[in-house]
């Protein structure tokens, strides 16, 4: 699909209510290879490669590329689509711009599953040091992968499959400049998404991978809890990607919560059928 920003390429699969799939920076769509055949049995599932990334060429704008932008680019996606009101799964980028677009186009989102999301993050000496190294294209061309390696915690193919495409990646040209650049953005303010966090209304699921080193379950996991009362959490004995780490117990929380969120006429298989049941609670913040 063009947009502003140039072509984004994504993958349509499965049929019934839309569902859209946003991963994180630096990753592809192939991240819920993992959870994508349950998915689809239920869902018309739509998942997206950042420009840059995956099968999307670069940007076309001159302006670097940061979370905001990729937030502006979903909006236009999810209207050029018409996929509206959809489910979105959005991890770490991905959940900042689904939190976005839940706030401020709330007729365009019907639930939420945020994972281990962006936008949570307290700004600091430490956070500005770091979002600058890793926003360096000799840095990340030199260690994205051991960078991955240590925020993906658990080993299964799905995760060795991410390691192989990041390690592929990282020499390109075109997935460094928007890859860095988006690192680089993080510790501007608008990055910051807990005030439209608050403000959404969606059913919301909030997962968090308790071992996560980058967003952390006991420190963004607990601001996101506190953004917003209303959502449900759940931790999973995962890093920075549950549902590829950690395939079922994801499915385990994501697919009841569902379940109880959306009307069941409107499931192409009733999503009970789900035998991967796992109770979804609040841990304490």
């Amino acid at each position: 699909m063009r947009t502003s920003f140039g072509e984004v390429a994504y993958e349509v699969r499965g049929q019934g209510p839309p569902m859209l799939l946003l991963c994180a920076n630096g990753h592809d769509r192939h991240a819920f290879d993992a959870v994508m055949p349950e998915l689809a049995r239920r869902f018309r599932t739509v998942a997206v490669d950042w420009p840059g990334m995956g099968e999307s060429p670069a940007l076309t704008t001159t302006t670097p590329a940061s979370a905001p932008m990729m937030a502006d680019l979903i909006e236009e996606l999810v209207a050029g689509l018409a996929l509206g009101p959809a489910v979105i799964i959005g991890n770490s980028i991905g959940g900042f711009a689904a939190l976005r677009l839940a706030a401020r186009r709330p007729e365009l989102v019907r639930a939420l599953v945020v994972v281990n999301s962006g936008g949570f993050s307290p700004v600091n000496w430490f956070t500005r040091a770091f979002c600058w190294l890793k926003g360096q294209r000799w840095f990340t061309r030199l260690c994205g992968r051991a960078f991955a390696a240590a925020y993906l915690k658990q080993r299964n193919p799905h995760v060795a499959d991410i390691l192989a495409r990041i390690d592929a990646a990282r020499r390109r040209d075109d997935y460094l400049a928007v890859e860095t650049a988006i690192w680089r953005n993080f510790p501007r303010p608008d990055n910051d998404v807990r005030a439209e966090a608050a403000r959404v209304r969606c059913p919301t699921l909030l997962v968090w991978g308790r071992h996560d080193p980058v967003i952390r379950a006991r420190v963004e996991g607990k601001i996101a809890q506190r953004a917003m009362p209303h959502a449900s959490y759940v931790e999973i004995d995962s890093g920075h990607v549950p549902f590829a780490e950690a395939p079922e117990a994801f499915l385990g929380a994501a697919l009841p919560f569902l379940a109880a969120a959306l009307p069941l006429q409107d499931a192409a298989l009733p999503l009970q059928d789900a035998a991967l049941p796992l109770p979804v609670s609040r841990t304490p913040s």
